[in-house]
């Protein structure tokens, strides 16, 4: 089998990628998706809430889903189902694995958007025993929401992810009873709508600096014990909660799911655990992309939208000797930036840039500065900025001709 473009994965990444491509004239296109229907972790999430960027309507997360399906359908783009990618070989050659066994599919270009995945009680090392009622958030949002499943009944919440705080109000709405959602930090790590919405409006508690210590019970689960926790996120002796529960989620942190792309031999930024990539979504790998979660962990799809498109554009571009490979600046993250996507820059690229970013901490009325050779050359003011919410700079591309160093971002006084 032969195709122009092969996107591995079937969420809104690989969609949005699948449809720009055949959009800027790629007829043979193959989205390769691993569960049994296109549309990712959106099949799950039956909160509205989505599109609001992208189609300036609120929809639910199947229903976004649903729309860019309709397109893929409509520009009669290929698509596996219940495939799973086992290897991507030197020659952008891919072997899968299907209903009817291996498959093996030449590539002239690849675009990766296998997404991200969770991290489970054993990346954060809880004591205690391996009882039942232990899950992360997204099994459980599975179970309830698409398998008809009920989790438990009185409920424990370990961290304040978006995935999280949805799930406590979305247990509450099946009938359990949310005891608490617990964070380690001293402050959510979920989007500011989603405390409001998930958990102020159903009297939830928010337990910050707070630590599960000890999960209790060996068949089942049967509470937790919580401590309290300093500035160094040591326990604080004397402060511990016993909390009965029969049942914990976990949303404690996403993971971009890049197997494939190291067998492969992509570079990884150890920051984002993604690929490094430049403004056209190119990898380190010739004819290689990569977009949405398995590059950096998206807190709004839309964002995961504009970023397919360019992947898909670019790929395009690549399969049509459209593509010119020119030297490129690096962006780097300055005072108070976590990290900062893309990696880096073809000035000479006739595109604006948008620079994905998340600062460190919680700041009031700063602004970010984006400089080169030591020279502001943007500034943007912000009255409120917390890492869980991205944060989005826009460079013209009439500004990046005139860009000869490295860029940096910094969170300064404004």
């Amino acid at each position: 089998m032969r195709y122009n473009i092969v996107i591995i994965g079937g969420g809104p990444a690989g969609l949005g990628a699948a449809v720009e491509a055949k959009k800027n004239g790629i007829e043979n296109v193959l989205i390769i998706e691993r569960d049994r229907e296109l549309g990712g972790i959106l099949n799950q999430c039956i909160h509205n809430g989505f599109g609001l960027h992208e189609f300036k309507e609120e929809l639910t997360g199947p229903e976004y889903a649903g729309k860019f399906i309709e397109m893929v359908k409509k520009e009669n783009i290929d698509y596996m189902l219940n495939t799973m990618v086992l290897n991507i070989n030197e020659n952008k050659s891919i072997e899968a694995i299907g209903e009817d066994g291996l498959i093996n599919i030449e590539a002239d270009a690849i675009v990766l958007a296998m997404g991200c995945r969770e991290r489970t009680r054993g990346a954060i090392d809880i004591p205690g025993y391996r009882p039942a009622g232990v899950y992360t958030a997204g099994a459980a949002q599975r179970l309830s929401n698409m398998e008809g499943y009920m989790v438990g009944k009185e409920v424990v919440i370990y961290g304040s992810g978006d995935i999280g705080l949805i799930m406590a109000r979305r247990m509450t709405l099946e009938g359990a009873k949310v005891k608490a959602v617990v964070e380690i930090n001293p402050h959510s790590s979920g989007l500011t709508r989603n405390i409001v919405q998930c958990l102020d409006d159903f009297n939830i508690p928010l337990k910050l600096s707070t630590s599960i210590s000890y999960i209790d019970g060996k068949e089942r689960v049967s509470g937790v014990t919580l401590s309290k926790l300093d500035e160094n996120r040591n326990p604080i002796p004397d402060q511990d909660e016993f909390i009965e529960c029969d049942t914990v989620l976990l949303s404690v942190g996403l993971i971009p799911e890049n197997e494939l792309s190291v067998g492969a031999g992509v570079n990884l930024d150890m920051r984002t655990s993604g690929p490094i990539v430049n403004n056209t979504m190119s990898t380190n790998l010739d004819g290689v992309f990569a977009c949405g979660n398995v590059v950096h962990v998206h807190d709004l799809v839309d964002f995961v939208t504009k970023e397919s498109r360019i992947a898909g554009r670019n790929a395009a571009k690549y399969c049509l000797s459209k593509l010119e490979k020119n030297d490129t600046v690096s962006t780097e993250a300055g005072e108070g930036i976590g990290y900062i996507v893309p990696q880096n820059i073809d000035t000479s690229n006739d595109e604006d840039v948008n620079l994905f970013m998340r600062v460190r901490n919680i700041y009031k009325n700063k602004k970010l500065v984006v400089k080169s050779n030591n020279e502001i050359i943007l500034e943007k003011k912000r009255k409120h900025m917390i890492p869980s919410e991205m944060e989005s700079i826009n460079i013209s591309k009439d500004l990046l001709k005139n860009i000869t160093g490295n860029i940096s971002v910094s969170v300064e006084e404004a």
